[in-house]
């Protein structure tokens, strides 16, 4: 019985792993080789970032419709693969598209298929933890190691092959990730009430927040100080994520190379994740977040000086010790700071700050500077915003009693990052 019931465990884990692994294939070439397309068509510098922009811009109504179908339906692997079924169906359209306009409105489709997967793979990541005792990064960590492996083989296969050929590697892993589902055990978005798990512990009674919603959570000036930071912070950084590759490409780097750079990245995150899941806690989170806005400054001012390809493979590196730092962070002190029964609302106000206002923001943005001002300023902007969420979080947590964490530290329970 045990025997069989441990088989079932590992199972059901390898299976979410291997479409962890594959899924973030997808994000590889959508974020990093998409731009290539949009270069071999003949698109300026702000078409491109237009098409950027308009993913987040999707995802905020996406992911909150998908969710609330998620929540309605009482299931997550079959929402994903729908959207998965979306996906496929609108690349194949992609594939065939030559006009900006034509990209842009079937892009703007692909999106609304796109973003809301990787929450929902993320939902079936921490309940399949849960219902093992395991941590979520050991199932979160094949995401990384899937993009690594996708990062350096997309780049040898389109310098064979041609960008043009980005959006049919696409639809190949989408493919893939598809079939993978087939062997997913569902899970429930959200946890039947009568069920208690490590996060359904009852509140602090000394809560500030205890029995509040969206509204007195935005009240909370620490909140908002935190979203700020946020996103000056992800300003900088969704404009680098989006301009990375055209960046290299204006340094006649072949895509091998803009493969090795995102492999670089990729695989240096891990570690860092792995060692603030274990000994975060004996740090505070905003000296931390300094920390780490720090060194995307310091990482975005150098890749404004480089001038070599290979160098910025080396930059980004710096990745570990940045988002790396960052993520786990700022993702531990929002759970310090909002009690458990609001911690989804808090979460998703994180997501909507970190990923689809600031992408929104940066890509119209941030095309224009790269095109008019070229990359060196573009980087310097980059850095500027960073600077400024440096100053954010080190102002609050100097201004914060004693140095540190007071209030919002009453939340004693534990999440599995």
């Amino acid at each position: 019985m045990n025997t069989g019931h441990r088989s079932g465990q590992y199972s059901d884990q390898n299976w979410l792993r291997s479409f962890m692994f594959t899924l973030y294939g997808t994000s590889v070439l959508v974020v990093s080789y998409f731009p290539l397309f949009y270069a071999h068509l003949g698109f300026s510098s702000p078409q491109m970032g237009l098409l950027y922009s308009v993913g987040p811009l999707i995802s905020i109504l996406s992911n909150l419709f998908w969710s609330m179908m998620s929540d309605r339906l009482g299931t997550v692997r079959k929402i994903m693969a729908l959207l998965l079924g979306g996906q496929l169906v609108t690349a194949i359209i992609l594939f065939q598209a030559t006009s900006f306009s034509g990209v842009l409105l079937i892009l703007s489709c692909f999106y609304f298929f796109y973003y809301p997967v990787f929450p929902l793979a993320d939902t079936m990541a921490i309940r399949i933890a849960q219902r093992h005792g395991r941590n979520f990064i050991a199932i979160r960590v094949f995401g990384s190691l899937g993009y690594s492996f996708f990062a350096l083989t997309i780049g040898y296969v389109l310098r064979a092959l041609g960008p043009e050929y980005s959006v049919a590697i696409c639809i190949v892993i989408v493919v893939t990730a598809l079939l993978i589902t087939l062997g997913l055990k569902d899970v429930k978005r959200s946890e039947p009430s009568g069920t208690v798990t490590p996060d359904d512990e009852a509140p602090d009674p000394d809560q500030p927040l205890k029995g509040a919603g969206l509204r007195q959570i935005l009240l909370q000036k620490e909140v908002l100080w935190f979203f700020g930071s946020v996103f000056l912070l992800a300003i900088g950084y969704r404009m680098n994520e989006a301009f990375l590759t055209i960046s290299l490409k204006g340094m006649n780097a072949g895509d091998e190379i803009v493969g090795w750079a995102l492999l670089a990245s990729a695989l240096s995150e891990i570690p860092v994740f792995f060692l603030l899941s274990k000994y975060g806690d004996r740090f505070k989170e905003l000296p931390l977040l300094a920390f780490a806005s720090l060194m995307f400054t310091l990482r975005f001012l150098l890749m404004a000086l480089v001038q070599e390809p290979g160098m910025v493979v080396a930059i980004q590196a710096m990745h570990s010790v940045s988002f790396g730092i960052y993520y786990v962070t700022a993702v531990r002190y929002i759970t310090r700071m909002i009690p458990d029964h609001l911690r989804a609302t808090g979460m998703a106000l994180f997501t909507v700050v970190w990923s689809s206002g600031a992408g929104l923001l940066s890509g119209t943005f941030g095309g224009i500077v790269y095109q008019d001002a070229g990359r060196v300023i573009f980087y310097v902007v980059a850095t500027g915003f960073s600077i400024l969420a440096f100053a954010g979080f080190l102002l609050r947590h100097l201004l914060d009693t004693g140095g540190g964490i007071s209030r919002p530290l009453r939340n004693k329970s534990k999440t599995s990052l």
